[in-house]
């Protein structure tokens, strides 16, 4: 495939599994899952891009993190490592592949509104406690904001930035 497009300029890493629980019941299995999808599929995708732009001198490899790697969530401890090690593994690329002109940055949104967080935002007081956290603008991110971000570091305008994490939180982190 690669051949036949003539090169790989860059690879969005976006896949995320995240079974909430108390820490003290979490299982092997959802343990597992989370850090499977969230950490060694980020690994693995990032490591197969990063083979291809190495030979050709050039790419950008952008995943998908969370302001949950940067905040703790209650019922989320695994979810937040995961994430947190997505952060920490785009900084380690970042300084391995930077020699070979590949730029690696994660991006962290907060609570986007997409059909997967609409069954927990449907609760009137979850969704006022998300606003609250939300601190700077107090609204709900929609999908476009967290796909600007992405074009963005795939740009030639952010050749420069890499091993970054760029947090979309709307504020939550700056409290």
């Amino acid at each position: 495939m690669v051949a036949r497009l003539g090169g790989l300029d860059s690879t969005v890493n976006n896949a995320g599994a995240s079974p909430e629980a108390p820490a003290e019941v979490v299982t092997e299995a959802n343990l597992d899952l989370t850090m499977g999808v969230n950490v060694k599929g980020v690994f693995f995708a990032s490591q197969a891009a990063g083979r291809v732009m190495i030979g050709q001198g050039f790419g950008r490899i952008i995943s998908l993190s969370s302001q949950a790697g940067f905040v703790a969530l209650p019922t989320e401890s695994v979810y937040c490592m995961s994430k947190a090690a997505v952060a920490h593994l785009t900084r380690c690329l970042a300084v391995e592949w930077g020699s070979h002109g590949i730029t690696v940055n994660a991006v962290a949104p907060t609570f986007i509104r997409t059909e997967g967080t609409a069954p927990a935002l449907a609760d009137p007081a979850f969704e006022a406690e998300v606003l609250e956290r939300i601190a700077g603008v107090h609204r709900i991110g929609e999908p476009v904001e967290v796909a600007g971000a992405v074009v963005f570091l795939a740009s030639p305008a952010a050749s420069l930035i890499t091993g970054h994490t760029l947090l979309i939180d709307g504020g939550w982190t700056a409290r």
